[in-house]
């Protein structure tokens, strides 16, 4: 591969490194162009005072200013902890990365990620392991970091008794979704990129059962902001052309190498700055997060807070195993079911799956379009029916439906392809 401007493949990961900090730095810098500091300030603040389970739009909480400098806190709290616990930067650093700011701008905050992280890392250190291991099922575990929040609320104790349960909570969290992700992991095969949206999603379906046993309501949430979408369209798009330039330039002024890194199926684990380098992977990045936005603007929707969240987690997966062609298959599958089935492509639980339907990319790029495309209409089904075992505690409900799917549907994928070699 021909890398220009002094780009140099061996401190692959130390350039990562630095993307990511620029990530988080223009996070804070659109909340700083958007709210005074004291406004950002009590914005963070009512982030974190408030219940974050599903959907929660931290726009409508904190305002534009609060939940994008909350996101990039997040961004830049959890790049830290990759380089203190000494991992090399790579895809699935940006992935993890990506995805942590999206889901900062509708569950997470600057405060609730920090006990399911502080359980793994006590995890790490009951199996007397390096934290560096864990730490990407710790900072993926946070998809359950609304419990925290949850249990808080309901305390019966004084406010700091609250918050100590709150976190024993989460630190409880972070020490069994390590050996709970490994497991699942081994039963969709990889062809759920959510994995560990899968994991949580079994903790939480049993947190809630038992919630419900001693008699606690969830509360429905529906937070959806509206009206920003020339705003915030305007942000993702130049930051995603940002992105197709800087990787165009490092790669010696060429897109070559978009159509070999498509071949990838995208099954886990399918790291494409260790097999096509940072350059294209940036361009494939940009590419895939330019569809995505297309996707939520030209289907009627809004850009908000949980679908700049898909849209960036898209953007983040396209450097761990999503491209346009496996991708396109199963979002399609999502808006066709729109057609036949009892919701709208407009309502925002269908916005979100068509955006995190991507999880399920490998079945596409493994089987075909056509499987992918199936993928798509069942996830849509299931996604749309399940949030309400766990209450909306697992802020990676499309990646415990997406679980399920592949449970189900690869299975029968695979017979029906040696039944068609065997004929």
């Amino acid at each position: 591969m021909e890398l220009g401007l002094n780009y140099n493949r061996s401190k692959q990961s130390i350039y990562i490194q630095r993307c990511m900090v620029a990530f988080a730095c223009i996070l804070m810098l659109l909340g700083l162009t958007q709210d005074t500091p004291m406004g950002i300030l009590h914005g963070v603040a009512q982030i974190i005072l408030t219940r974050a389970g599903l959907i929660t739009d931290s726009i409508m909480v904190g305002g534009l200013g609060g939940a994008f400098f909350n996101a990039g806190l997040v961004v830049l709290v959890s790049a830290e902890l990759l380089r203190a616990a000494r991992v090399p930067f790579s895809g699935i650093s940006i992935a993890c990365l990506f995805l942590m700011g999206g889901f900062s701008l509708f569950g997470k905050d600057i405060w609730n990620i920090f006990p399911i992280i502080g359980g793994g890392f006590l995890y790490s250190r009951y199996k007397r392991e390096p934290f560096g291991k864990y730490i990407y099922i710790s900072l993926f575990g946070t998809a359950l970091a609304p419990v925290v929040t949850e249990v808080v609320s309901i305390g019966q104790m004084s406010p700091t008794l609250n918050y100590l349960w709150g976190m024993g909570m989460g630190v409880v969290i972070g020490f069994i979704l390590p050996p709970i992700s490994a497991f699942t992991i081994r039963v969709h095969q990889g062809y759920n990129l959510y994995n560990v949206g899968f994991s949580a999603g079994l903790v939480g379906m049993v947190l809630a059962s038992i919630f419900k046993s001693f008699g606690h309501t969830f509360e429905v949430r529906l937070e959806w902001s509206v009206g920003n979408n020339l705003l915030l369209g305007s942000f993702l798009v130049g930051l995603f052309l940002v992105m197709i330039l800087l990787g165009f330039l490092w790669n010696g002024g060429s897109f070559s190498g978009i159509a070999k890194l498509m071949r990838h199926s995208g099954r886990t684990v399918a790291d494409f700055t260790q097999m096509d380098g940072l350059p294209v992977t940036l361009i494939n990045m940009g590419m895939v997060g330019l569809f995505a936005t297309a996707c939520v603007i030209f289907s009627g929707g809004e850009l908000n807070g949980p679908t700049v969240g898909g849209v960036l987690s898209i953007c983040g997966f396209g450097a761990f195993g999503k491209h346009l062609k496996n991708i396109i298959p199963v979002m399609l599958g999502v808006v066709l079911s729109s057609f036949v089935m009892v919701w709208s492509l407009r309502d925002p639980s269908v916005q979100l799956a068509m955006l995190f339907s991507t999880g399920l990319a490998p079945i596409a790029g493994q089987f075909g379009w056509k499987w992918g495309l199936v993928a798509g209409i069942i996830h849509a089904s299931v996604v749309l029916n399940v949030g309400f075992l766990h209450a909306g505690l697992n802020l990676y409900n499309n990646g415990f439906a997406a679980g399920l799917v592949c449970v189900v549907l690869v299975p029968l994928i695979e017979a029906l392809q040696r039944r068609d070699t065997n004929v």
